[in-house]
């Protein structure tokens, strides 16, 4: 099972971006962790893709289906709420998605307090930290599994 992980705008600064709102660990070390959890589901292969660019984002998505992914969990950040190039794609791939913020979006400033993007997911999870991403991975497995039996 293909599980593509994708992170949005300045998710790249995590760990020195507001600390206080966001954790102290960086991208790589939430990764690092996001691939020891899944060392416990047997056969389990996760990509990672990180970008600033809504269009790199959107192209990732639009090579799922070339690159038999099974599943995406994504990380809009700031496109979240703006991005209907990104709700579309996933729309259009039609692969089983979970949409994931480190911070609680709705105990953040009223702009942040909607996602354009959830609609084109199975779930989000929000304001559960980094371990949020691990949450995500384990329903999406369960989630892909009852699909293909």
């Amino acid at each position: 099972m293909k599980i593509l992980v994708i992170n949005g705008p300045n998710l790249q600064l995590l760990g020195q971006r507001e600390p206080e709102i966001y954790g102290t660990l960086t991208l790589p070390q939430v990764c690092s962790e996001l691939e020891l959890f899944a060392s416990q589901f047997k056969g389990i292969k996760i990509e990672f893709f990180q970008s600033n660019h809504e269009g790199n984002i959107v192209d990732q998505i639009g090579n799922c289906l070339k690159a038999k992914v099974d599943g995406i969990i994504i990380n809009p950040a700031a496109f979240t709420h703006t991005s209907i190039a990104i709700y579309d794609a996933l729309k259009a791939v039609g692969i089983p998605t979970i949409e994931v913020h480190i911070s609680n979006i709705y105990k953040r400033e009223d702009f942040r307090k909607h996602s354009v993007s959830a609609g084109a997911c199975i779930g989000l999870i929000s304001g559960l930290g980094p371990k949020g991403y691990c949450y995500a991975l384990s329903s999406l497995v369960d989630s892909i599994k009852k699909q293909t039996i």
